[in-house]
């Protein structure tokens, strides 16, 4: 994934961490796209309507208001359209029974957001370099969840 045509997607409803997020890819990824929604149905809205602009990659929150990150998931990976589109978890939360659950639905990667700004752009970067290639694979599951 080259820096020049990088479309990132964040669905998230905390607008603190959204404004976060925002600041390390501007500092990060100048050439970069990120498309910042706050919740569920907005996600899937979004998708659904714009299919010759999808995101190279979706951050998702998982409890958002309207429809959860769980139920998006399940969404896009049924979806032929979308299922192709690799989604990073990016939750406050790390419940091992519920990131098991997420690997198990065609979640490509899991974060705890960070509390420290170094760390989210180190994040951001790490998946990012991840998803270099064409061809996207899923991880292993020791691989799933990524550290700062």
């Amino acid at each position: 994934m080259k820096n020049t045509k990088l479309h990132l997607l964040l669905a998230d409803d905390d607008i603190d961490d959204c404004e976060f997020f925002r600041d390390a890819i501007d500092e990060t990824y100048h050439a970069c796209k990120l498309t910042v929604l706050n919740n569920g149905v907005e996600l899937m809205e979004f998708l659904l309507s714009a299919p010759d602009h999808l995101p190279n990659l979706i951050f998702m929150d998982l409890n958002m208001p309207k429809k959860s990150g769980m139920e998006c998931i399940a969404e896009i990976k049924a979806s032929d359209s979308l299922s192709h589109i690799p989604i990073v978890i990016y939750s406050t939360s790390l419940d091992q029974t519920v990131v098991n659950n997420l690997y198990d639905m065609g979640a490509h990667h899991y974060i705890q957001k960070p509390a420290e700004f170094a760390s989210i752009k180190s994040v951001i970067e790490k998946v990012v370099a991840l998803f270099g290639n064409t061809t996207v694979k899923p991880p292993s599951r020791e691989h799933f969840i990524i550290h700062p």
